[in-house]
């Protein structure tokens, strides 16, 4: 009659449990003897009673052993993080890839290619979005013009004033060559003078000569071709 099979689990009876502990630990401690003469393997064996008494086979040394497994853990966890990592990576491009596709869709669908397929729906949307750009981009461009309006109509004020300097200074050199021309040749000839040299530069400042410049964006006119006549046609 063969053997039964033995339930693996606690024995709790403390004498059987001492046996039991002894014999299979003799056949553990020969096992593994035995695989390290057969196989030419690295056998190191540790174990701990439950009173805490230590037994300990190895093929070679046990800190050898241990420095082994720690060595070769170590090695097993950076080559999990360096899997872990690729993995990683690998998620990251397949994501951006498709990113890139969607992008490169939407983009093309803009300009007005590859719209099979879309319902009236998804064209009302892409039509609703390309006139909200091109709202955007017409206010940008008013935007730019008025700021160049501006700038320009600040420049023409500063060269305005700058030709209101001049022209005063113009006035005074003129006054002082009159003093002058007035001490050398007398009065009658200064009056002369005077009035056939008044204003040589043919302009004059006047009461709105501070008044700012403004420029302003004007509509395009447009132009009106009139019909000659048959009077017109017979000259």
């Amino acid at each position: 009659m063969g053997r039964g099979k033995i339930v693996i689990r606690r024995i709790d009876n403390t004498t059987s449990r001492q046996v039991t502990f002894s014999k299979r630990r003799s056949g553990l401690l020969k096992k593994a003897k035995e695989l390290a003469i057969l196989c030419d393997a690295e056998v190191g064996l540790i174990i701990f009673s439950s009173t805490g008494k230590l037994y300990e086979f190895t093929s070679t040394s046990m800190k050898s052993v241990i420095e082994r497994y720690n060595k070769s853990r170590e090695e097993n966890h950076q080559l999990h993080n360096q899997v872990s990592d690729v993995k990683f990576w690998q998620r990251e491009a397949a994501i951006l890839r498709q990113q890139l596709h969607n992008l490169q869709e939407n983009h093309r669908q803009l300009m007005g290619e590859e719209l099979y397929g879309l319902s009236v729906k998804d064209l009302q949307n892409l039509e609703n979005q390309l006139e909200m750009s091109l709202q955007g981009v017409r206010m940008k461009k008013e935007q730019i013009l008025t700021d160049e309006i501006r700038e320009l109509n600040q420049k023409g004020n500063l060269i305005h004033q700058e030709n209101v300097e001049l022209y005063k200074k113009v006035n005074l050199i003129h006054q002082e060559n009159m003093e002058m021309y007035k001490k050398v040749y007398g009065t009658r000839d200064v009056i002369a003078v005077t009035e056939n040299t008044q204003n040589p530069y043919g302009f004059s400042i006047g009461d709105d000569s501070c008044v700012p410049i403004h420029l302003q964006l004007s509509q395009p006119e447009h132009q009106i071709h009139e019909i000659p006549t048959s009077e017109t046609r017979s000259r």
